[in-house]
């Protein structure tokens, strides 16, 4: 039997997911004793200014190739399987088994957490980890509840996460000695052999993507704020297109920077932290964030550290992908609630990088479901091996690896929910203009930021609106504070007729990436797609 140390629910040890150890269980540790065992146990290192680094070795992000999706009865018929690996209720039982042997003498942290700012639609998470920073990073990226709470607290989703588990993929079903494997039906996760952090938060976001569309609640990948009058606005974008860097806005307060639901009380954050890039982080150019590297509690993931054990976010010789992990009260002009009321504005963000869209452009309901279905960016040339010219990226919902049932689903709830609340949805251009990368410059920040301000307190509004020749949503014609020539991209390219070429290979990328969603949306979605009556003739 275990030795239970800290405050839990007596009837709701870890032998309620299989476990059971004859090393030490430590039940919810607070900041300081996590970071300091984490130091005495050697994962992790103090950094000058007191914040804690830790290293994850192989994996420096998610391994999307090694996650597994159980395909039962009730699942076989609910999940996207075209974007899920399949893994047989036989095969996750045998690895659950085994992660179960593994784990027979190891000392355990438990973090008993919530997914979910909305009472009605929260879920209480349990995460089992054989890391004291793994056990911080959790608590730091979830909602915390009040340690009197804790005696009564009841998991419904439990992540068995345990780094030195290495799985045999002919046994276990999986590609490598990797897997995260995921049972909806039982709420349990399986991570093992990575150490990356991110795979337990992105978990969660799973089981909330799963579960919350039954109940007439939009899951979504997004960053989200509020103004001083209460006008919310939920900001969409893969990595790259400034999601957190717009979202993070001095003149209101911040919700979340990546994983919110939306349901009949409005809009709330899935978690109680952030998990923010740094490389690259200045101090000038995002003060709020630099800030928190330097707050004890923090935890920096793969940051190269100096000879005083000063970061250099500049260093990205372990990975691009460098990251921290601090509560959200950590950011100044951060929501305490995580709770705010429905969207008024909605904004897609993109980087285009052929330098075709608009700076904004203002989207029907079905063009927001188009554009939200595409979830279209571009990468640059020399981001990526390989890459030497601009690349379209299309992710779906703006997050495809989290969302576990067909894209439709999702998209068809958002259209409802827009309709319903009549929310204004605006798709933001952050990318190139006056050409392609390579050619034009970057859209200027000043420009997007002015642009952005006018959508959000409604100065755009009585603005005079053309329709865009490519993609067929309204494009202001002259904003106040911003140059006009802007607001026409093909005006800015000295070749307009290069111009034209990009757009219509662009459109065609649209056209043929959303061939797939065809069947499972109605006309008039169909008739938003950019140049799509042209082509069907």
């Amino acid at each position: 039997m275990s030795e239970d140390l800290g405050v839990r629910n007596p009837s709701a040890g870890i032998d309620l997911c299989g476990l059971n150890t004859s090393g030490l269980v430590r039940y919810n540790c607070l900041e300081a004793e996590l970071v300091e065992l984490a130091v005495a146990r050697g994962e992790a290192i103090l950094t000058a200014h007191g914040a804690l680094r830790a290293l994850t070795g192989q994996h420096t992000g998610r391994s999307a190739k090694d996650k597994f999706v159980v395909r039962d009865a009730t699942t076989d018929s609910q999940i996207w399987w075209d974007n899920n690996k399949p893994m047989t209720p036989e095969a996750f039982d045998t690895l659950h088994a085994d992660m179960v042997a593994h784990a027979k003498d190891l000392d355990l942290f438990v973090q008993d957490l919530v997914g979910g700012a909305d009472e009605d639609n929260a879920l209480n998470s349990r995460v089992v980890t054989e890391y004291a920073w793994h056990a911080l990073f959790i608590r730091n990226l979830l909602i915390r509840p009040d340690r009197a709470d804790l005696t009564g607290f009841m998991p419904e989703l439990t992540i068995i996460n345990l780094p030195s588990f290495r799985a045999d993929p002919v046994r276990h079903g999986c590609r490598t000695d990797t897997v995260i494997a995921v049972d909806l039906e039982r709420r349990l996760v399986l991570i093992g052999g990575t150490s990356y952090a991110g795979e337990m938060k992105k978990s969660v976001f799973t089981a909330l993507n799963y579960l919350l569309p039954a109940k007439g609640v939009m899951p979504m990948h997004c960053s989200a704020n509020v103004g001083p009058d209460g006008d919310t606005a939920v900001f969409f974008g893969l990595s790259g297109t400034g999601k957190t860097t717009l979202s993070a806005d001095p003149k209101r307060t911040l919700i979340g920077d990546d994983e919110h639901g939306w349901g009949e009380h409005g809009v709330f954050n899935f978690e109680g932290g952030c998990y923010a890039k740094t490389i690259r982080l200045s101090r000038e150019a995002e003060p709020e964030i630099f800030g928190t590297t330097e707050r004890f509690g923090t935890v920096l993931e793969n940051v190269i550290l100096d000879e005083n054990r000063v970061p250099d976010f500049d260093d990205g010789s372990l990975t691009e992908n460098t990251r921290c992990a601090y509560p959200l009260h950590f950011i100044p002009n951060a929501s305490d609630t995580g709770r705010s009321g429905h969207p008024l504005n909605i904004i897609m963000l993109t980087a285009d990088a052929f330098g075709v869209m608009p700076p904004i452009a203002k989207l029907t309901p079905e063009q927001a479901m188009y554009h939200f279905l595409s979830g279209y960016t571009a990468k640059v040339a020399g981001t990526e091996k390989g890459v030497t010219e601009p690349e379209a990226t299309f992710s779906t919902c703006f997050g495809a690896p989290f969302m576990p049932r067909h894209p439709s689903e999702y998209g068809d709830l958002l259209r409802k929910l827009i309709n319903d609340n009549s929310v204004n949805c605006w798709l933001v251009n952050t990318g190139w203009t006056g050409g392609a990368y390579g050619e034009g410059q970057r859209m200027p920040i000043k420009a997007t930021r002015a642009l952005l301000s006018a959508a959000l307190d409604g100065s755009i509004d009585g603005a005079e609106y053309r329709t865009d020749a490519n993609f067929g949503f309204a494009v202001p014609v002259a904003v106040e504070g911003v140059d006009s020539t802007i607001l026409d991209p093909r005006s800015t390219w000295a070749d307009q007729a290069a111009y034209d070429a990009a757009a219509n290979r662009l459109v065609g990328m649209f056209i043929e990436n959303f061939a797939k969603f065809e069947d499972h949306v109605d006309g008039s979605v169909l008739d938003a797609a950019p140049g799509f009556k042209a082509a069907a003739e």
